[in-house]
């Protein structure tokens, strides 16, 4: 199946879970990243049950503090 990752189109098996392509893509600290699948976002604990479909757009996105 073809889905795409931050913007890249890519083929993966199908049946891939969220927390499997977590793994593939080697995401930098995947306990403080979120996921959105479709423009909607995937709660942590359903990481391991949400299953990618061909199409899907999936981003990760990274929250950073800072201030002065």
């Amino acid at each position: 199946m073809t889905i795409t990752v931050s913007g890249n189109r890519k083929e993966y098996p199908k049946g891939l879970t969220v927390e499997q392509l977590i793994a593939l893509e080697n995401v930098d600290s995947p306990v403080y990243v979120t996921v959105m699948v479709n423009d909607s976002y995937i709660a942590t604990e359903d990481r391991e049950t949400r299953t990618l479909q061909d199409g899907d757009a999936v981003e990760f996105l990274y929250f950073m503090g800072g201030g002065g």
